[in-house]
């Protein structure tokens, strides 16, 4: 049997997928279990996108599109991502794809050379495709720390310490999967002294979660003075308007929109012609769906972070957007005599039927950080208290076990 490359042996994955095959197992089996593993909105998407999507199909919108995209998407997404940014866009230096994930690869891709020891400064913890896609692309990963103490954003001076000759791409991510750490305009303001002095390094700024913003206003490094040229906007469908399966993103640089386009090219020739309709009425049409999602992701947010800093050896602050929290679960870990958050994890699922996602999925731990663990609060309040009481359940009993 002729073996596979290196490359795809040592290929990463997203665990969330890997967990939420487990949980379906278990389900399966007839097991009773309340997930929180998933990040993905449990919403309908709006039924004026759905109609828009009916009509793509009636209307015989069913072939290839340019590679770049429609152009009508193209324009209302220019005009989507610069409002939100303060920003003057050209729908030529818009390109879609199938999702926002593939420009991830794209862009590093497009910004480093392998084998040669380019590196590219990602978030830690963080979206565990960054890290895999550095890998194999052949560019060097370069973790940058997030720190519970800054709410889950990272101290400049620890950028700025990881910026080399060699440096070629840095990663961000905000509102931040799997923190719901923000990055405010003040944080960005320093990143982007920090870049004007390496004038070389690209920025992937991924914005996915940009209407989902609780604490202050969105705010982007492409909307400071000079960022703009270097910095590819990723956004996209999936979280504002329950589109994960849509599976439509966009991206935004004046530099790199030709190379994008050739890579769509090269990959997936273009994103559906039937989900790229959708999204034009998903951006032109009534926004009321979107904020009232939104209004209810705060208020579960809220009710998670309170419910959560009441169980026991659970600390948890209050994440700035997305739909994540991010407890600290060091105490609990002890409580119950877990070695780590990732043992916490499968005793969590396997004894009390709640699933969630352990920080080792997420990246290394940081140092002097503890144990955490994600839970996504895309789910009803109703399993979020129920999930909650099940799991404080559990701690007592396990508590009363290791005592």
């Amino acid at each position: 049997m002729p073996k596979v490359s290196n490359r795809t042996a040592e290929l990463g994955t997203e665990n969330a997928f890997v967990v939420l095959a487990e949980v379906n197992e278990l389900v399966r089996q007839g097991k009773d279990v309340i997930s929180f593993c998933i990040g993905q909105p449990d919403f309908a998407t709006p039924l004026n996108i759905q109609d828009a999507a009916v009509r793509a199909i009636r209307d015989g919108k069913h072939g290839y599109t340019p590679s770049a995209g429609i152009p009508e998407l193209r324009e209302a997404a220019a005009r989507y991502m610069g409002a939100l940014r303060g920003l003057t866009i050209d729908p030529a230096h818009v390109v879609v794809g199938s999702g926002a994930k593939p420009f991830i690869a794209y862009t590093i891709l497009s910004t480093t050379d392998p084998g040669v020891g380019d590196e590219v400064v990602y978030p830690n913890p963080g979206f565990p495709i960054y890290e895999s896609q550095i890998k194999v692309c052949g560019a060097v990963p370069v973790p940058l720390h997030l720190r519970e103490s800054r709410n889950f954003a990272f101290d400049p001076a620890d950028l700025e310490a990881r910026i080399t000759p060699k440096t070629r791409l840095l990663i961000l991510n905000s509102p931040h999967n799997p923190t719901g750490g923000i990055l405010t305009r003040r944080d960005l303001e320093d990143i982007a002294a920090i870049l004007r002095r390496h004038p070389d390094v690209w920025v992937y700024a991924d914005e996915i979660y940009s209407r989902l913003v609780y604490e202050g206003e969105f705010a982007s490094l492409a909307s400071l003075p000079g960022m703009v040229e270097r910095t590819i906007l990723s956004d996209g469908a999936s979280k504002t308007w329950a589109m994960t399966g849509w599976r439509i993103g966009f991206v935004a640089n004046p530099a790199l929109a030709e190379e994008f386009t050739r890579w769509v090219t090269n990959t997936d020739s273009c994103a559906s012609h039937i989900s790229q309709w959708a999204v034009v009425e998903a951006i032109n049409g009534p926004q009321e769906p979107a904020a009232e999602m939104r209004r209810s992701f705060l208020e579960r947010r809220d009710l998670i972070v309170g419910l959560l800093n009441e169980v026991p050896g659970f600390t948890c602050k209050t994440p700035g957007g997305a739909f994540y929290v991010w407890p600290n679960v060091t105490e609990a870990c002890r409580m119950v005599g877990a070695q780590d958050s990732e043992e916490f994890r499968k005793r969590l699922l396997n004894e009390a039927g709640v699933a969630l996602l352990a920080d080792i999925h997420f990246g290394s731990r940081v140092p002097g950080e503890g144990q955490h663990v994600r839970f996504s609060y895309a789910a009803s309040k109703e399993m979020i208290e129920k999930g909650v009481a099940r799991m404080a359940d559990f701690i007592r009993k396990g508590t009363r076990k290791a005592a």
